[in-house]
């Protein structure tokens, strides 16, 4: 069986990254995923978050959320397309700025819009679509983000944690849901549609290379 072949244009990249250079790189990007979270935090000091501030917080951190997921899940088909094998090495942490940005949203959303109130907050998510999408959505990301330790890749053994482990690709879909049906409410299906083609594609793609890897075995 071929291995596929990178695009040349790529080449000028190395596939592998000395230590220096991976660890300057994984700081750049571990800034880059923090830039949102500050501009919040500016934007809340100025007194900028518009009429309603707390729903301000929330339209930015959730949607922040479901573009950190996206590129978690890009990771995978650049590497293929690149070669460059050192992108996996950013794939957990990106995975990990995903889960610590839902976990702001859901604080936020229990917090500040809803004040702890526990009844309100579970009847709120049976009776709203975009809601029992979202809570869903989060309660997947537990166990994804509870093993993503190198003591419980061994732990699970390699297989078994990769399988646990596309479980991303379900709440990514339940992440673009509870954007699809916030929106849809206000009749603004424009931004969910972007994700959605986003996620369709990564699947696509994973799809594609499996038959084609199937084809040439």
């Amino acid at each position: 069986m071929k291995k596929a072949v990178p695009l040349r244009v790529f080449s000028a990249v190395p596939r592998v990254l000395a230590p220096p250079a991976l660890t300057a790189v994984r700081a750049v990007v571990f800034l880059l995923a923090l830039v949102p979270l500050a501009a919040l935090i500016l934007r809340g000091a100025v007194g900028a978050l518009g009429a309603n501030p707390v729903e301000g917080i929330l339209r930015s951190l959730g949607p922040w959320t479901l573009v950190l997921l996206l590129v978690t899940l890009a990771v995978t088909p650049l590497r293929w397309l690149t070669g460059w094998t050192w992108l996996a090495r950013l794939r957990r942490m990106l995975g990990l700025f995903a889960f610590s940005y839902a976990c702001l949203h859901l604080t936020a959303f229990v917090w500040l819009d809803h004040w702890f109130d526990w009844p309100e907050i579970f009847a709120d998510v049976l009776k709203r679509p975009y809601l029992s999408f979202g809570f869903a959505a989060f309660v997947l990301m537990l166990p994804l983000a509870a093993t993503s330790t190198d003591a419980m890749v061994r732990r699970l053994g390699g297989r078994q944690w990769q399988r646990l482990h596309r479980v991303v690709y379900l709440v990514a879909g339940l992440g673009v849901l509870h954007f699809w049906y916030h929106k849809l409410a206000k009749n603004d299906l424009s931004q969910p549609m972007i994700y959605a083609a986003v996620l369709g594609l990564l699947l696509g793609v994973r799809v594609l290379r499996a038959v084609a890897l199937r084809i040439r075995a």
